[in-house]
């Protein structure tokens, strides 16, 4: 339905909206079709997101402080657990220095192999599961195949940063669907994005 306001302090673009929250556009739209924004269009077409909407969100998401939210990540803090598994102990604490920035209360395991990986998975069942490729004993190709085996990967959100270009990784065996691949060395911002995005359509999915 097309309407109009005539305050536009009442609204925002997308654009707007995902600054605001620190989610990308597509994360706004998809939570607007989830109805946990409300929009409108304009007669052009344009959707404009509902300020209360954006607020209100912003509350739901961190109620202690409103001015948090530019952080791009509205419910990290409730205990989201990482593992990083990388055999090279200076890049493990590169990674976890870096992941910890994200939010306070961020859990993080460490593991130097895909054996180490698969002990911890099992025992603490990480949100996100950021892994090296090429690692004494298990390597990252055995450790994704072992966990798709077992019905594990479903539930993590799984990051490869490996020194591998594409080619290089299809003819060492390919990974399972749905595993985001990084070059070396690590881009810290798209990583992070990825996993906000990727909180955030759980959380849009989930209400």
């Amino acid at each position: 339905m097309v309407k109009t306001m005539n305050d536009a302090t009442d609204y925002c673009s997308i654009k707007e909206a995902s600054q605001i929250l620190g989610v990308s556009p597509k994360t706004i739209q998809l939570w607007v079709e989830k109805g946990s924004l409300r929009a409108w269009k304009t007669a052009g077409g344009h959707r404009r997101i509902i300020r209360e909407s954006v607020n209100a969100l912003i509350k739901a998401r961190n109620p202690q402080s409103a001015s948090n939210a530019g952080s791009g990540l509205p419910n990290l803090e409730q205990g989201m657990r990482v593992l990083i598994v990388e055999d090279e102990e200076a890049l493990r604490r590169l990674y976890e220095f870096n992941v910890r920035q994200w939010a306070n209360s961020i859990q993080v395991e460490l593991a130097k192999d895909g054996f180490e990986a698969l002990l911890r998975i099992g025992k603490t069942k990480p949100d996100v599961l950021i892994t090296d490729l090429s690692m004494p004993g298990m390597d990252g190709f055995k450790m994704l195949r072992r966990l798709s085996e077992l019905g594990e990967l479903g539930s993590m959100l799984v990051i490869v940063i490996t020194s591998y270009d594409s080619e290089a990784i299809q003819n060492l065996g390919s990974l399972p669907e749905g595993v985001h691949v990084f070059e070396k060395p690590a881009p810290f911002k798209s990583i992070r994005q990825l996993v906000v995005d990727g909180v955030a359509e759980k959380l849009a999915l989930s209400r």
